[in-house]
């Protein structure tokens, strides 16, 4: 059990300075709880908690360079039992999932009530996986469908941004034929007719972000 003399030892991860203030801020007026590090990049927050070694880590997904999901791996390669809480933006279900399977202990959205953060913060450090009901609603509404090949999100991460086979062809060093194959996967794995609705679905599912 945390104490005075052992607080929970936290530390916040988002790209807005405001935010982390805003966070330490809350985390430091509860007397079991010490805010010890703050990152603004994903980069800082793997150093930072190499350094400091935290109890409960909040991490905000949208970062610039290298991403939330890519530093919550690189913290859980660098202890397995490393806590952390996904606290972001992104509501899509594939957020969701890829955050829980890279080692997220929960997930929640920036909406969270101030209370709510702190208890699950205290869950977390005690090792529990709390999951709001909105976010285990999304999770669990996760389409059983074949996941798409790092190809294939490139591609319509670029159909996205409004290029034509023939210019995403050019971009990837493929052949038109070869985009057009991946279109058709796409197509098919996300049981949509056209490009259009492959780019509305992947946007909604958090397949892909427009940042």
């Amino acid at each position: 059990m945390s104490s005075a003399r052992q607080p929970i030892r936290v530390q916040c991860v988002d790209d807005h300075a405001v935010v982390r203030e805003g966070i330490s801020l809350k985390i430091n007026l509860e007397p079991d709880m010490t805010v010890v590090a703050a990152a603004a990049t994903g980069e800082q927050a793997v150093a930072l908690f190499t350094e400091h070694r935290p109890d409960v880590t909040l991490m905000d997904l949208q970062l610039p360079a290298m991403s939330g999901l890519e530093a919550i791996r690189a913290i859980r390669a660098i202890d397995g039992a490393a806590r952390i809480v996904v606290l972001t933006m992104y509501s899509g279900e594939e957020d969701v999932y890829r955050a829980l399977q890279a080692g997220a202990a929960t997930y929640l959205l920036k909406g969270t009530l101030s209370d709510d953060l702190v208890r699950i913060v205290r869950e977390v450090h005690a090792g529990g996986r709390p999951m709001p009901p909105d976010v285990a609603a999304t999770l669990a509404a996760r389409v059983p469908r074949s996941a798409l090949t790092p190809r294939e999100v490139e591609v319509v991460t670029l159909m996205a941004k409004g290029l034509h086979n023939k210019e995403i062809a050019a971009l990837m060093h493929i052949s038109h034929e070869t985009v057009r194959i991946h279109a058709k996967n796409i197509f098919f794995k996300l049981q949509v007719p056209d490009r259009t609705a492959a780019v509305v679905d992947a946007l909604r599912r958090g397949i892909i972000h427009m940042s």
